[in-house]
């Protein structure tokens, strides 16, 4: 499997080198089906690319092709090189011939012929509970864990799926369309504020928490960087520390991304409304090192306050519950989410004592104040309020010394200009 990630690589680098010194107006840049003409030549006077899969160099060579004409909407731009120990990888397509069915269940018919349309399949065949096994060409039968756990969870029907080598462990990623969560029909609504403290507030008063690297964990990663920086520069030594430091973080990321998997399973199916609380994260861990003209301030502080926004898994959280259910997640606006009484309405930069409580300083309510926003989230009680009413304007408003004070924000219908 090596091997088809190195024939993978090499035809990928072939073909990103072709379009690179590929000038405009001289020649037409070659398409997929010349790409693979020449790819025929080349396993004929190269033995190394000869005793590769064709089928998984093809491979490489379609998926080069779809990313070059999804260069400007999948917001990768430009196909780039891939190198060594980095981009271990390569796809591989069924090899059985099925029948195909639309979406009601009735058989695609071709056209022309009137016969049924018959699709390419993966080849996987289940062990036990918890094993499965998939033909990969060249290797014959690997096995490997499915991630859908339980007695009785079925094994993907796919056309395709896509090998990867990365920190010592294989993975199989099969390109299947999964199913929608069913919406328990409830009408109830859940707002979700999202934190460093607390990964997420529910408005129902859950409060959940992503799963971090333990204390002993992070000493580790601390011990290996150490002995990796005392290591003489290309050692066997410091590559041996690099690996053990990245075994480590990438056990974290597993964590995160089981836990996004499992809440967001429950928050699709628990609730028919699912509310979050709009964050642009890409702004918010961007990073404050500036220019040398004008350096950064607190550079340290904002960079250990990005790796902790990240470390959260909030972007994840909500995509994966989009897809889990798709049309039944909102966006609120952040904005005075967090300032707003969840009882009165009143937006007073006072109320918020600290990270944990709320006290409202207009009619007291008192509360946790990441419960407090989850609940302005569900409510979809988010954005810039609007000016405060004057006494030609349907009412007065009583003045107050604070300059910050902000009054109830009702929804009013027909309010008179005169």
């Amino acid at each position: 499997m090596l091997l088809h990630c190195a024939h993978a690589r090499y035809v990928w680098n072939l073909a990103v080198e072709q379009h690179t010194h590929w000038k405009p107006g001289r020649r037409s840049a070659p398409g997929f089906a010349e790409q693979c003409r020449q790819l025929t030549e080349a396993r004929r006077e190269n033995e190394w690319l000869a005793a590769g899969n064709a089928d998984v160099q093809q491979q490489a060579l379609k998926d080069f092709a779809k990313a070059k004409n999804a260069r400007f909407t999948s917001g990768f731009g430009e196909p780039t090189w891939r190198t060594k120990y980095v981009h271990e990888g390569f796809r591989v397509i069924g090899t059985d011939r099925v029948p195909e069915y639309g979406p009601d269940g009735s058989p695609k018919l071709n056209a022309k012929t009137g016969k049924q349309v018959m699709g390419r399949s993966v080849v996987v065949q289940k062990l036990n509970r918890r094993w499965a096994r998939v033909k990969v060409p060249g290797c014959g039968w690997v096995r490997f864990r499915p991630s859908a756990k339980g007695k009785g969870a079925k094994l993907p029907a796919a056309k395709t799926f896509r090998v990867t080598y990365r920190n010592g462990q294989w993975h199989a990623a099969f390109a299947v369309i999964p199913e929608e969560t069913p919406a328990p029909g409830t009408g109830e609504v859940v707002g979700i504020d999202r934190g460093v403290t607390i990964t997420a507030a529910l408005s129902d008063g859950r409060k959940l928490n992503c799963p971090q690297l333990t204390v002993k964990e992070r000493a580790q990663i601390r011990k290996h960087e150490r002995r990796a920086a005392r290591a003489s520069k290309g050692s066997e030594q410091k590559t041996a520390e690099y690996a053990k430091v990245a075994r480590l973080k990438a056990r974290e990321a597993n964590r995160r991304k089981d836990w996004c998997e499992k809440t967001s399973t429950m928050l699709a199916s628990s609730f028919d409304l699912i509310r979050f609380e709009k964050l642009n994260i890409q702004n918010m861990t961007r990073s404050a090192k500036g220019t040398v003209e004008q350096p950064g301030k607190n550079v340290r502080q904002k960079s250990g306050l990005n790796r902790s926004i990240l470390a959260q898994g909030w972007g994840l959280l909500r995509q994966r519950t989009e897809h889990k259910a798709p049309g039944r997640v909102e966006d609120v606006p952040a904005p005075y989410t967090s300032l707003r009484c969840s009882a009165c309405g009143w937006i007073e930069k006072k109320s918020r004592k600290s990270q944990a409580d709320f006290v409202c300083v207009s009619c007291g309510f008192t509360c946790n104040a990441d419960e407090n926003a989850a609940t302005n989230v569900a409510a979809g009680q988010g954005g810039i309020p609007r000016p405060r009413r004057s006494a030609g304007a349907g009412g007065v408003t009583t003045a107050t010394g604070r300059s910050n004070a902000r009054e109830p924000q009702p929804t009013w219908v027909g309010i008179p200009l005169f």
